[in-house]
C-alpha cells in the first residue's frame, strides 16, 4: 500500500486541478454549445495575477488576496471574451468553428503578450500552508492536501448553487431548451455571460492551486486544457458529474 499511496495522492492532486477546468469547459458546452479554447489560457491568466498581487517584489498583497483578485479578475475577462470574441458568433451559421478558431486566436495573442510582459522566468507562488502530513508512510504535503480537498469542494458548492438558487434553475433552463426558456423570460444573453463569468473563475481557482504546485509559465495552460478535453468527452459532454468523476480517471 505504502508503494502505491505516492501515486494515489499525485494522482488526486492532478484530477483536482483538471477537474476545475473541465468542469469550466463541460459548463460552457453544456449551456453555449461550443467549446473555448482558451480555457487553458485564463487558467495561466489567473496564475499570474495571483502572483503578481501576491509578490513581495510586486504588489505585496498576500496570498489570498492574490487568489481573491485573480477570481474577480478572470470573471471578467471571461465576461469580456465572450462579449469580444464568442457573441458575434452565436446564432450564426458554423458558430462553433468560428468560435473555435477566434478563441484559438485569443489564447495565442495571450501567450504570446504573457511571455514579453513577464519575461522567461519561471515563477511560483508560495504555498497555502507549508508542511508534510503522513498517510500510510508517505509523506504528502499540506499544500498537496489543500488541492485535494479545494478542487472537489468547489464543485461541490457548484453544483449545489446550480441546483438550488433561482440563477442556477435558470442556467439549467437554457442548457437543456433554449426556446423554451426564451419563452418564459430568461434572458439567455445574460445567462451566457454569467456561464463564461464563472467557467473563467473556475480557471482562475485552478490556476492559483496549480501555480503553488508547479511552476507559473506563459504554456502552463496547455496540458491542462489537452486533459481537459479528454475528460469532457470520457465524462459526457455537458455533464458536470461525469465530468468531475471522469478528471480523477485521466490522470
Amino acid at each position: 500500500m505504502s508503494s502505491i499511496a505516492p501515486i494515489l495522492a499525485a494522482a488526486a492532486v492532478s484530477g483536482s486541478l483538471y477537474a476545475l477546468v473541465a468542469s469550466g469547459l463541460s459548463f460552457v458546452w453544456g449551456t453555449v454549445r461550443i467549446f473555448n479554447f482558451a480555457q487553458g489560457t485564463l487558467l495561466m491568466l489567473g496564475a499570474y495575477i495571483a502572483f503578481y498581487v501576491t509578490d513581495p517584489d510586486e504588489a505585496s498583497a498576500g496570498l489570498r488576496a492574490g487568489a481573491a483578485v485573480a477570481v474577480v479578475a478572470l470573471a471578467l475577462i471571461g465576461i469580456t471574451l465572450y462579449l469580444l470574441i464568442v457573441q458575434p458568433f452565436i446564432g450564426k451559421g458554423q458558430a462553433d468553428l468560428m468560435v473555435i478558431m477566434t478563441t484559438l486566436a485569443a489564447a495565442t495573442f495571450c501567450e504570446n503578450g504573457v511571455s514579453r510582459s513577464a519575461g522567461p522566468r519561471y515563477k511560483n507562488l508560495p504555498h497555502f500552508a507549508s508542511g508534510n502530513v503522513q498517510f500510510f508512510n508517505t509523506a504528502v504535503s499540506y499544500q498537496e492536501l489543500i488541492i485535494i480537498i479545494i478542487g472537489p469542494s468547489v464543485l461541490l458548492l457548484f453544483a449545489l448553487w446550480l441546483k438550488r438558487s433561482k440563477l442556477g434553475t435558470a442556467i439549467r433552463a437554457v442548457e437543456q431548451n433554449r426556446d423554451t426558456a426564451s419563452l418564459v423570460g430568461i434572458h439567455i444573453g445574460r445567462v451566457y455571460i454569467i456561464v463564461f463569468a464563472i467557467s473563467a473563475a473556475l480557471a482562475a481557482v485552478a490556476g492559483v492551486l496549480y501555480g503553488g504546485e508547479f511552476f507559473i509559465t506563459p504554456t502552463m495552460g496547455d496540458d491542462p486544457l489537452l486533459k481537459a478535453f479528454i475528460v469532457v468527452v470520457l465524462g459526457g459532454l455537458g455533464s458536470l458529474p461525469g465530468t468531475a468523476v471522469a478528471a480523477y480517471v485521466v490522470p
